[in-house]
């Protein structure tokens, strides 16, 4: 019997590497995401610990108009920062679709490929 010879095989392993190559590309968004996620999550720990602190410690005895007055700027620009962050993690959840979506597409082109290799064996 003579040995089965694909002729499209140079374009099956182009089309692997690029699958391969637009995974790197989506795990690449997937740590961006994750980055973005955990400042979102460091900021809130550092709200609540501020929050706590003044309930506990600031808010008995003689008060500090000053530093509530500054406590509420802190609390205001940690806000904007948080709305800042989730504006970066909306694009960044898009971008991350974006890749999803083309790591798929990849994937069913290298699947055709596959499918007409096994067609041809038989």
């Amino acid at each position: 019997m003579p040995k089965f010879v694909f002729q499209l095989e140079g374009a099956l392993r182009q089309r692997t590497q690029l699958e391969r190559m637009k995974q790197r590309e989506l795990a690449v968004q997937m740590a961006e995401m994750n980055r973005l996620t955990e400042q979102l999550r460091q900021l809130d720990a550092t709200v609540q610990t501020a929050t706590a602190d003044v309930r506990t410690n600031r808010l008995t005895g003689v008060l500090d108009m000053a530093f509530l007055a500054g406590h509420r700027r802190f609390m205001i620009a940690t806000q904007r920062q948080s709305m800042a962050l989730v504006q970066k993690m909306a694009l960044q959840q898009r971008q991350v679709d974006e890749a999803r979506a083309a790591v798929a597409e990849a994937a069913k082109q290298r699947k055709i490929i596959e499918k007409l290799r096994e067609k041809q064996f038989e």
